[in-house]
């Protein structure tokens, strides 16, 4: 286990009242949270999005992405479930940071796409390291989810983890003009899906 579960703190939001769970990692000192949502003891499958922070979006509302407008609405759909989880994977920009996101914004800027910006800052397309997540899930003794994603690489790495997913629930949300060819690229070059899954 490469994280600890730090400390807790009831979350008020407009969806509802959350518990908010702190982590940090043991080697880098990085801090994650879960928000919790009802009781998520039991052995059905728990409805889980791990969002990975978007300062850009998920904050100061842009629109070159659909990360804000995802954040939105798998809060509430945690909500209308009555019972979920929600990992903030606090890596930044696929995992090259805030500064390098911005430099990737400006080669997108002059035509890059998300893919080969990444690259020629000299990074994979995408860096995250979700198996934090599961060790997460695995804190909050949850073994068994459904999993609110359109990235397959989250529910192979979940799964290689020993994370049950019973079924992939997309999350479709927020295409506007400016983020139309960020989104088509999620889908030709990184595999994204926009149909069910299930077990």
């Amino acid at each position: 286990m490469r994280l600890r579960r730090v400390t807790e703190a009831r979350l008020p939001t407009l969806w509802g009242n959350f518990l908010i769970v702190g982590f940090e990692e043991n080697f880098t000192g990085h801090h994650h949270v879960a928000l919790i949502y009802g009781n998520i003891t039991g052995s059905d499958p728990v409805l889980t999005r791990i969002h990975s922070e978007c300062l850009t979006g998920d904050a100061l509302f842009s629109s070159r992405c659909d990360c804000g407008f995802q954040l939105k609405t798998a809060l509430h759909c945690i909500t209308e479930e009555k019972r979920g989880i929600l990992i903030y994977h606090r890596q930044e920009g696929r995992n090259i940071g805030l500064l390098n996101k911005i430099r990737a914004y400006a080669l997108q800027d002059h035509g890059a796409d998300t893919v080969e910006a990444n690259q020629c800052l000299g990074f994979a397309p995408d860096e995250r390291d979700f198996t934090i997540c599961a060790d997460i899930l695995k804190l909050l003794y949850v073994k068994k989810i459904r999993i609110l994603t359109n990235n397959p690489k989250k529910v192979e790495i979940l799964n290689k983890s020993c994370i049950n997913i019973t079924e992939r629930v997309p999350l479709i949300v927020g295409r506007n003009p400016e983020n139309s060819r960020y989104l088509d690229t999620k889908a030709s070059k990184l595999g994204h899906l926009f149909y069910n899954y299930h077990k």
